[in-house]
């Protein structure tokens, strides 16, 4: 599954008019097939997320480009970390996501005591910014191509 989440396009998808900067508009990542796309849409022509989406959020167009990647925002990888709960296919994606937010202190491993689960290992991380505690599926030995989308995921430019 292709995740690269890119710059703005700069155009409204339901529109066609260019996004000027100064203007508000919500991106969205749309799972389309095996993909995930980006659509762009002006804050006037919004009417909500499309389906299938996976995350979406408001933006302003920046006055002037900043040159090269960003990285996306805590609450997109937060949004994209619970849409991927139950995903058996990105299992490993979850577990990287969820260990990288843990390093950028987003996330904060909860104490791993109590009475041993039935089932595969879990790692227990709270998240204060949204009051919630999340079960990750801890999988191990994430391949070239795993790692590959989490830096795409990571970076909302022209991923490495």
């Amino acid at each position: 599954m292709d995740l690269t989440i890119r710059r703005p396009t700069c155009q409204c998808a339901e529109t066609g008019r260019s996004i000027e900067p100064g203007e508000r508009f919500y991106s969205a990542l749309v799972r389309v097939g095996g993909s995930i796309e980006r659509v762009d849409v002006l804050a006037d022509a919004w009417r909500g997320p499309p389906e299938q989406t996976i995350a979406w959020w408001i933006s302003t167009m920046p006055e002037v480009r900043a040159k090269g990647p960003s990285l996306a925002s805590a609450d997109v990888l937060l949004d994209v970390l619970e849409r991927l709960e139950g995903d058996e296919v990105e299992a490993r994606l979850r577990y990287l996501l969820a260990l990288f937010l843990v390093r950028r202190r987003v996330l904060r491993l909860a104490e791993q005591g109590g009475p041993l689960e039935s089932g595969p290992p879990t790692l227990r991380v709270i998240c204060p910014r949204r009051a919630t505690e999340y079960r990750i599926r801890t999988v191990e030995g994430a391949s070239d191509d795993v790692a590959h989308k989490l830096t795409e995921l990571l970076w909302s430019g022209e991923a490495a």
